[in-house]
C-alpha cells in the first residue's frame, strides 16, 4: 500500500474525522514510529506504527453507519473531561468504536449520525458538499415576516461580516407567545441555528434536527439508535 496522509489514515481507522485527527496531531498526541507527528506527515500502514495517546492504531475491519436520536443534556463527544453525559454512553452496544459526524450542542436533540468510516464522515461534513440539515425550532415569541426573511436571506452570526447561506423556513405553528417553524440550512457552523435566531431577536426554547440530506429521523425513539440502510448511506455519500 502506498503512503497516505496521516489524518486520512487516522480517519479510516475510526480514530476521528479528518478535522479532529488534525487537532490530535497539532496537540502532539499522535506518534509515528515513536516520534511525535506533524501536520503533512505520511504513513505506510504496512510498515509504520501509529499511536494516539499511547494506543496503537489498527485498521477497521467492519464499517458501521448509524443514526442516534440524541436526547437533550448529552454532549456530542465520546468522552468529556468535565464528567458530562456523552453520546458515547448511548452507543456502547454498537459493537465497534464509532464517532459523531458533525455535532449537536448539549441542549439540542434529534438526528445525529455516527460512524467508524472516516471517508464517509468527510463526505458528509465537507463544506463544499452543502448537505442540507433540517431542524424543528420552537421559539418564545410570534415570529414575523421580517424575521423569516432575514433567516432565509442570511445573517452575520459571528460578527465577521460573513453571512449564513440562504436557508428555507416553513412555519408550522404561530401564537402570541410561541412559534414553531422548520428551517433547512446548507452549512454547519457552530451553534448556527441558535445564533441565527439570536440575531433576529428570537429566543430558542427547543431545537431538534429531523433530517440530514434526504435521511430522516422518523419514529426512532429518543436515546435509541439504528443502523442506516445501504440506500441511506449511498444517498448521504452522493448528496
Amino acid at each position: 500500500m502506498a503512503q497516505e496522509r496521516l489524518q486520512k489514515y487516522l480517519s479510516e481507522c475510526s480514530v476521528a474525522s479528518r478535522r479532529k485527527a488534525e487537532e490530535l496531531i497539532k496537540q502532539g498526541k499522535v506518534k509515528v514510529n515513536g516520534k511525535i507527528a506533524q501536520i503533512g506527515d505520511k504513513v505506510d500502514p504496512k510498515k509504520d506504527t501509529v499511536t494516539v495517546s499511547g494506543k496503537k492504531v489498527t485498521a477497521v475491519k467492519q464499517k458501521y453507519y448509524i443514526m442516534l436520536n440524541k436526547p437533550r443534556g448529552y454532549v456530542t463527544t465520546m468522552s468529556d473531561e468535565l464528567g458530562r453525559k456523552c453520546v458515547a454512553e448511548l452507543v456502547e452496544d454498537v459493537g465497534a468504536a464509532v464517532y459523531p459526524v458533525g455535532r449537536l450542542d448539549r441542549d439540542s436533540e434529534g438526528l445525529l449520525l455516527l460512524t467508524n468510516d472516516g471517508e464517509f464522515a468527510n463526505a458528509v461534513m465537507h463544506p463544499r458538499k452543502h448537505v442540507p440539515k433540517t431542524y424543528r425550532v420552537t421559539v418564545r415569541s410570534n415570529i414575523n415576516d421580517a424575521q423569516i426573511e432575514k433567516l432565509e436571506n442570511g445573517v452575520d452570526i459571528d460578527g465577521d461580516g460573513r453571512e449564513t447561506l440562504p436557508a428555507n423556513v416553513r412555519i408550522i405553528e404561530k401564537s402570541a407567545g410561541r412559534s414553531v417553524f422548520e428551517i433547512t440550512i446548507f452549512e454547519g457552523r457552530n451553534r448556527q441555528i441558535r445564533k441565527m435566531c439570536e440575531q433576529v431577536s428570537l429566543e430558542v426554547i427547543r431545537l431538534k434536527r429531523n433530517a440530514v440530506g434526504s435521511v430522516k429521523l422518523g419514529m426512532l425513539r429518543v436515546g435509541n439508535w439504528r443502523e442506516l440502510t445501504e440506500d441511506e448511506v449511498h444517498r448521504l455519500q452522493s448528496q
